[in-house]
């Protein structure tokens, strides 16, 4: 592509120097420039990309998108911009020609829940249309290949390029995280997407967004970019009518955006009825535009009976039939480190799941309470060099919902294990628990104390194959761990 035609996508950037040169990629990591680049130095919290200019100049770079105008005697290509995190994502979209633009586009924000709603909306797009991409969390899917992300949602080069793969490889939709920190950041800026979807809120990242109001408005952009992100698609916002911070999205945008709301009350456009749950899935009713239609899902928890809905809501508002989706959602796939089912043990069930916020944690509970279990062990912890503020918040969520807990390490990260227990435990004077910090010895512990009827659940890191503790990532994964613990004869450790 000439840099004449890429550089269009910054209308408002003063540009000097040679626009009449073949542009070999962009990147925003001087690292990655080669010969023929744009480099695009984006100005961040931690790094300042202006500071790599003259390593992306030796490596190559034909061009440089900067927030600091050029020094007088520069030969090199320039575009002095605003904005830098708005220039990668137009630059991304314009050097990926749009991909979003041929697909059904699915994004999916909120607190809680929006890797399995993403997991059941992708399932029911594959199901329905063959091919379909996922981007999230856990994996990735470009509908060639899956494999491990490393964001729940890339920086805007990477993004666009994974969903270029996508349109490339046939996938007509995709279901995608959309984290509120790619919100603020501005990753997802240019994407042109069909369906919004929010999930819920409540407190987490307050050590990125400082305050709940701010956490708030980075959620809600998404809905302001579906609003003003121009094309030719019909868009839908899909919101949690149960959720407050839903119903004030609802409020401020009803006369902005068409919507289609979802929960149990009756003026849900999708309301949610009677249910039925066992430790095999549960089954559940919604009425949908004057029809009613029986659900079955392999998933537990009253909050996945709103994740699937929130999917359901999606797909129909993708185009695909309401009778279509409930049929695929009866053999959709277990969503890893989501409430998962590890194995029993004399009658005694283990669970594992990514809750890791105050809500999640209480719902996780609840969800099991829900089973009927016996007694209810829970084994938690908080991760370290994050809000601390919620960490007593755990404890409590904890203690008043299981029968005892075991408090244990997270990911630590740079912090004291032993401290960051000692801010959980505030919030579970009185209760029974016991602290140990060895994960694997609390996991195993916790089996050991079951009996007949009682349920595990180890919560927090779900699908995470790692700890990261003193800055060092070891491997560790809760299933694997609670597959072993099943596994060993009853021992005193």
């Amino acid at each position: 592509m000439q840099l004449r035609n890429l550089i269009k996508a910054l209308p408002k950037a003063t540009i000097s120097g040679d626009l009449d040169q073949e542009v070999s990629g962009i990147t925003a990591d001087s690292r990655e420039v080669v010969q023929g680049s744009v480099f695009i130095a984006i100005s961040g919290s931690d790094t300042d990309g202006q500071n790599f200019i003259p390593q992306a100049l030796e490596n190559g770079a034909c061009a440089i998108v900067s927030e600091v105008a050029p020094t007088a005697d520069e030969k090199k290509c320039w575009a002095h911009v605003s904005d830098t995190r708005a220039a990668v994502a137009a630059l991304a979209c314009e050097w990926n020609v749009h991909p979003s633009a041929a697909m059904k586009v699915v994004g999916i924000t909120g607190t809680n829940g929006k890797t399995t709603t993403a997991f059941i909306t992708h399932a029911v797009m594959k199901s329905v249309w063959t091919r379909a991409g996922l981007l999230g969390t856990v994996q990735v899917d470009d509908g060639e290949q899956i494999y491990p992300s490393t964001h729940t949602t890339p920086g805007a080069v990477e993004l666009q390029k994974i969903i270029r793969n996508m349109a490339d490889n046939d996938c007509r939709g995709v279901a995608m995280e959309i984290s509120s920190h790619a919100l603020e950041q501005k990753r997802t800026d240019g994407l042109l997407l069909d369906v919004a979807v929010f999930s819920n809120f409540s407190q987490d990242h307050l050590d990125y967004h400082g305050n709940m109001d701010d956490y708030f408005a980075a959620k809600r952009r998404l809905f302001e970019l579906l609003e003003t992100q121009g094309g030719h698609k019909k868009t839908t916002a899909v919101i949690n009518l149960d959720d407050a911070y839903g119903q004030k999205l609802v409020e401020e945008f009803k006369d902005r955006l068409y919507i289609i709301t979802y929960g149990h009350g009756v003026h849900a456009d999708m309301r949610i009825g009677r249910s039925v749950q066992t430790v095999r899935g549960t089954e559940f009713d919604i009425q949908f535009k004057d029809r009613e239609y029986h659900v079955r899902t392999p998933y537990i928890g009253e909050f996945n009976i709103e994740n699937c809905t929130a999917a359901l809501a999606a797909c129909c508002a993708a185009g695909i039939k309401p009778r279509d989706a409930v049929r695929a959602l009866a053999d959709a796939p277990q969503v890893p480190g989501r409430m998962e089912s590890v194995g029993t043990r004399d009658g005694a069930t283990l669970f594992v799941d990514y809750a890791h916020t105050p809500d999640a944690l209480k719902k996780a509970c609840a969800a099991i309470r829900e089973l009927r279990a016996k007694r209810l062990i829970t084994v938690f912890g908080c991760g370290g060099d994050r809000d601390r503020t919620k960490r007593p918040k755990m404890g409590k969520a904890a203690a008043s919902a299981s029968d005892f807990c075991i408090v244990t390490s997270d990911n630590p990260r740079t912090e004291n294990p032993d401290d960051i227990i000692k801010d959980i435990e505030k919030g579970m004077v009185g209760k029974r628990y016991e602290c140990i910090p060895d994960r694997m010895l609390a996991i195993q512990t916790a089996v050991n104390l079951s009996e007949e009827g009682d349920v595990i659940l180890v919560a927090g890191k779900g699908h995470e194959t790692y700890q990261e503790i003193s800055g060092n990532r070891i491997d560790f994964d809760d299933r694997r761990a609670g597959y072993k613990a099943l596994n060993l004869k009853k021992v005193e450790l």
